[in-house]
């Protein structure tokens, strides 16, 4: 059996850290919207909630730090899905306390909550791609590639809190019970699937990675995200004269857009107009790149286990 890479103790940390600040942030919300006997018991509930998830948490995340260096984005996927679940959760309660007491003027916490989750979540991504942590590309070019594709993934992650935070942070009535329920588990959905789809695009790559044939995720988010958000706020500003809703974020989305179908467009020519040759060395170079990184790392093991010269 082959036994697990070493682990990360930084990346453990930091990744824990932000996922228990953030937790322990969003309940003190959830504890602070009750009075009486019943904070006592939200008290109580989320405290024996945090500790169950920080056990789940302290098996995952070391297996998270485990993988950090290799090509692998797994654990990070697992991690992910479980934080935004839970988190996203209490969410839930928390807009649901907003909701039923409008009559409270306290803009500023609601304005803090929209700050919190617009940090914490594309920071925890960001943590878990790790892409200083990947050794294996060591081209400074590719490697500032693949970092411009994730910043796309950090801002697409902006614009959909920027829609779900439409929900409480308005003081007056506005959308209908039915129109708020689809937004925010439209947007619930988006937080889960989105990132791992990007974390498994670098995991499928492995450590040949080509940042410009990582097409699913540019796929999914224009049509998830810059094309149906640009009606989901198009119909709150016509319909519902939502005067919260940001023109900023319509531009950006009008503007990836473009961006995304212009390459799109470009990749598809340079696809046609590439020689059928071409790919077959691209994939011999690639199948030789594999080949002598394996009988590397076998002749390292091989010499790891040689008995030590007899003096």
């Amino acid at each position: 059996m082959v036994p697990p890479p070493p682990t990360n103790k930084p990346h453990v940390c930091l990744s824990t850290i932000l996922i228990m600040s953030s937790m322990a942030l969003i309940d003190a919300y959830l504890v602070e919207q009750n009075h009486g006997p019943r904070k006592i018991g939200i008290c109580i509930m989320v405290i024996v909630g945090d500790i169950c998830f920080l056990i789940v948490l302290r098996y995952v995340a070391v297996w998270v730090g485990a993988e950090v260096r290799t090509a692998k984005r797994g654990y990070a996927m697992v991690l992910w899905f479980l934080y935004i679940f839970v988190l996203e959760i209490k969410v839930y309660f928390v807009y649901q306390n907003y909701k039923a007491d409008r009559k409270s003027l306290d803009a500023l916490a609601r304005k803090a909550l929209t700050l919190l989750l617009s940090i914490c979540i594309p920071v925890l991504f960001v943590v878990l791609v790790a892409i200083d942590h990947m050794e294996y590309v060591r081209n400074f070019k590719k490697r500032e590639e693949i970092r411009n594709r994730l910043f796309w993934v950090v801002v697409d992650l902006l614009d959909i809190l920027d829609i779900q935070a439409n929900l409480w942070e308005p003081q007056k009535k506005g959308l209908p019970l039915w129109a708020e329920g689809l937004m925010f588990f439209y947007c619930y959905i988006l937080l889960l699937v989105l990132p791992c789809v990007s974390l498994s695009e670098i995991s499928m790559q492995g450590i040949n990675i080509v940042p410009h044939k990582m097409l699913l995720y540019p796929i999914l988010s224009l049509v998830t995200i810059n094309v149906i958000t640009l009606f989901i706020r198009g119909g709150n500003m016509l319909l519902y004269r939502d005067a919260r809703v940001s023109g900023i974020l319509i531009g950006k989305n009008v503007l990836a857009i473009i961006l995304k179908t212009c390459s799109f467009v470009q990749y598809r020519r340079q696809m046609l107009s590439a020689p059928p040759a071409f790919g077959v060395e691209l994939q011999k170079n690639s199948a030789a790149a594999s080949h002598h990184h394996h009988a590397a790392q076998s002749l390292v093991t091989l010499l790891k286990h040689l008995p030590p010269p007899v003096s």
